[in-house]
């Protein structure tokens, strides 16, 4: 909740006419360079724009003014409001610098093929783009989509991992997590159950070898003819 001056430079105006302020004290507040106080004083500039009463809006009072007017080094103080509004957050697609906006379509291809359960609105939070241009994307009818590559959001600086985990959690909340694709690594706990397995499979292969059957069968033929003697 921001206590800042109303039109700074209709106030500007008003204070040149109708008081003996000095332009230093007039630029420090309504925050503007005492040069532009000057010339709006030699009617240089702010033509055409109609003074403001900071009085009548109650944010400066009379005593205030009489005080600077006595001391030219006193500095004005804005008069606390009698009702704070909250500032209106912006709702909206996230800014994106001109910079990075030529990476736009190749994160949202990326956030398509890599999370599906994203919505476009989320999509268009994260990277600050329309749903229609998503959905061009998604159907491969941009523009330039034969040239369009993948590529993670965060490492093209669109947007943090935070805000990307936080996002992906809330589409998936409540689904079963996707299955991974292409060549990933088994969970610990599957491979400790696996590995016995194999070793008893490995173990029946040796037990089933013909060779070591044979072997064991000529081994025994021949103590018996020896017992036999």
């Amino acid at each position: 909740m921001a206590n800042t001056l109303l039109m700074p430079k209709a106030t500007a105006v008003w204070l040149v006419d109708n008081t003996a302020l000095s332009f230093d004290q007039i630029a420090q507040f309504c925050t503007l360079h005492p040069l532009e106080v000057k010339a709006i004083a030699d009617g240089e500039s702010a033509q055409g724009i109609k003074g403001m009463d900071p009085i009548m809006t109650g944010q400066l009072t009379r005593d205030e003014i009489a005080k600077g007017e006595k001391d030219p080094n006193y500095r004005l103080k804005l008069s606390e409001p009698k009702v704070r509004v909250p500032e209106s957050k912006r709702k909206g697609p996230r800014y994106t610098p001109l910079s990075k906006r030529q990476d736009r379509p190749n994160a949202i291809l990326w956030l398509v093929r890599n999370h599906p359960e994203l919505k476009d609105a989320q999509i268009s939070r994260l990277v600050g783009t329309t749903k229609s241009t998503i959905e061009q994307i998604r159907e491969r009818r941009h523009w330039n989509s034969s040239n369009l590559v993948p590529m993670d959001p965060v490492t093209l600086g669109l947007c943090s991992q935070v805000d990307l985990d936080i996002e992906v959690q809330r589409a998936s909340h409540g689904k079963q997590p996707a299955a991974p694709v292409g060549d990933t690594l088994l969970p610990a706990a599957l491979t400790e159950r696996l590995a016995p397995e194999a070793e008893r499979h490995d173990d029946e292969e040796r037990e089933l070898d013909p060779n070591a059957v044979f072997a064991k069968l000529s081994s025994l033929k021949a103590k018996q003819d020896e017992d036999e003697e």
